[in-house]
């Protein structure tokens, strides 16, 4: 019986422009590894990382549909 491959996909959803280029980038890297970490290193190259980006509006919680602001002032509370 053949063996089945692994292929890690993580999607990382975040509110439109929540985060820069370097941002998304260095987000991509640390997921990478602690998947790698906790995994093993021969899954490095397989390892795909998906950032999707959600208007504001159409991100709910509660029944209240939240804005970036929204909970950018959540997490300063």
């Amino acid at each position: 019986m053949k063996k089945e491959k692994h292929m890690p996909l993580i999607t990382v959803k975040v509110f439109e422009d929540e985060l820069d280029q370097a941002q998304s980038k260095k987000l991509i890297e640390e997921i990478t590894n602690t998947v790698t970490r906790l995994t093993s290193e021969k899954l490095r190259p397989a390892t795909w990382v998906v950032i999707e980006e959600i208007k504001d509006g159409h991100w709910g919680v509660a029944g209240n549909a939240l804005s970036l602001d929204d909970v950018q002032k959540m997490m300063a509370d």
